[in-house]
């Protein structure tokens, strides 16, 4: 560490305040996240991921669980395979309020119907339906993989990954050539590529039976079956995700930055699940929440609109007390401190016009905080209270950890939101805390290995402090 200060409310650079040993240890963090972003390409993948993590750093099922609980002990709970809680429980009593930190683990993508498979002109296609807020332009001429499960009538779980290895054949959505496009030219970009046209290629091989009518489409049900097992039925009970067949890569010259698919928001649940782990003995327990479906309004039952987190406290507090009731659960809620760990928007030096520059995040500029979010007058925001980001504040500033502050764009031009105000609701004390993104919720996003870091060393100083 330089003797600079570290306070960087005013968009320091994150560079010049480290020493060497702490920029190798940046680039040591870059090329672990890679190897993680590239295994946790959907939900379900980064859910397996931090199980496994989990149970080889001494976390246990909840159901194990039986006695009072001690300081330190390590305890997690899995919901159906697209969810998962962690804590490790402090030194405090669960009745005066934990410290939680929630990421979520579903980012954009184009998720197969329920009857996907059809023929036309001779090819097998896949139609699509696209999950989250996309650019469906982004999606054209990209290779693809197929990700996901699918439920045989038997019961058995095939578990589906192909494209990502570089002997597999990948999937591809065709684009319009420019030559006999000036219809699709003259739309809106809204009107010109309509969802129901982002139909993926998958075969061009007929089967040999002449007498079949959509022979190509048979012969891909054959492969299927030959090497799967299933048939067109199995079909309806799956969830199979076409994602981008893309690499995780060093950006730039001097490798600073990171390319990648499903940074929103797996780069917050890489540094949750970082930090997590270094967490022993805290003051008060470390609540590490990893949501789905936050990218289509966090609804289901594994989204943080569902009781899955409630639940799952108040049978910790029933194993902790050993007398359970509403009123203290609703107290420890009131008394709890979080973050909702997702990103924000940087800006770009392409598109600069949408930003507010003083209210903008930098890359390379560090943590980023987020007091409000919601769309034009804050609707659907948590707007954090000042008692509580001067707490935040005074956190990171005492453990070093650089941070900036930033607003997702100027107030007329669009807006997003995250779990905070679900978390608000509950009745904690919350504000957004992540990195900064260029290209967010396209194929290919792009964050700063610095900004990681400093993600990484606030989460763990959160959850210490």
């Amino acid at each position: 560490m330089t003797e600079k200060s570290r306070f960087a409310y005013s968009k320091k650079i994150v560079w010049d305040y480290l020493n060497n040993q702490e920029k190798e240890e940046v680039f040591h963090i870059g090329e672990d996240y890679k190897r993680y972003i590239k295994m946790a390409k959907t939900e379900r993948e980064t859910i397996k991921i931090t199980k496994e993590f989990a149970e080889n750093n001494g976390y246990e099922p909840i159901e194990k669980i039986t006695g009072p609980l001690q300081p330190g002990t390590r305890i997690y709970q899995e919901v159906k395979g697209k969810a998962i809680v962690m804590v490790t429980i402090g030194n405090s009593p669960l009745t005066e309020g934990v410290n939680i930190i929630g990421a979520h683990v579903d980012s954009p993508r184009l998720d197969l119907k329920v009857s996907p498979l059809y023929e036309n002109n001779n090819l097998a296609l896949i139609k699509t339906h696209y999950y989250g807020g996309i650019k469906k332009y982004h999606w054209l001429s990209l290779p693809l993989a197929l990700h996901g499960v699918i439920i045989r009538s038997d019961g058995i779980k095939i578990n589906i990954c192909l494209g990502e290895d570089d002997s597999d054949p990948v999937f591809t959505i065709t684009d319009l050539l420019p030559h006999l496009a000036k219809d699709q030219l003259d739309k809106k970009v809204s009107d010109a590529f309509p969802g129901e046209s982002l139909n993926a290629l998958c075969g061009s091989l007929p089967i040999k039976d002449n007498h079949i009518t959509d022979r190509v489409k048979e012969f891909v049900l054959e492969l299927l079956n030959k090497h799967y097992g299933i048939i067109e039925e199995d079909l309806f009970s799956a969830e199979l995700e076409l994602v981008p067949a893309l690499s995780p890569r060093d950006v730039g010259l001097d490798r600073a930055l990171v390319g990648a698919y499903g940074q929103d928001d797996r780069v917050c649940a890489y540094g949750l699940l970082k930090a997590m782990v270094g967490v022993e003995r805290p003051v008060n327990t470390a609540v590490a929440v990893f949501a789905d479906k936050e990218e289509i309004g966090s609804a289901g039952n594994t989204g943080m609109q569902s009781s899955f987190f409630l639940d799952f406290m108040a049978e910790l507090l029933e194993k902790s007390t050993g007398n359970y009731n509403e009123l203290l659960l609703r107290r420890s809620m009131r008394l709890s401190r979080a973050l909702s760990a997702d990103v924000n928007a940087a800006i770009d030096p392409n598109f600069e016009e949408v930003m507010e520059k003083n209210n903008a995040t930098r890359l390379g500029s560090g943590l980023t905080i987020t007091k409000y979010t919601g769309s034009g007058g804050k609707k659907n925001a948590n707007d954090a209270h000042a008692e509580y980001l001067a707490r935040v504040r005074k956190i990171l500033n005492d453990h070093n950890v650089i941070w900036q502050t930033g607003e997702l764009g100027k107030v007329d031009q669009g807006g997003g939101g995250t779990i905070a105000y679900m978390l608000a609701n509950l009745g904690i004390d919350v504000v957004d805390c992540g990195v900064a993104l260029l290209g967010m919720h396209s194929p290919y996003e792009i964050c700063h290995k610095a900004d990681i870091y400093m993600m990484y060393k606030g989460y763990q100083a959160f959850f210490n402090s």
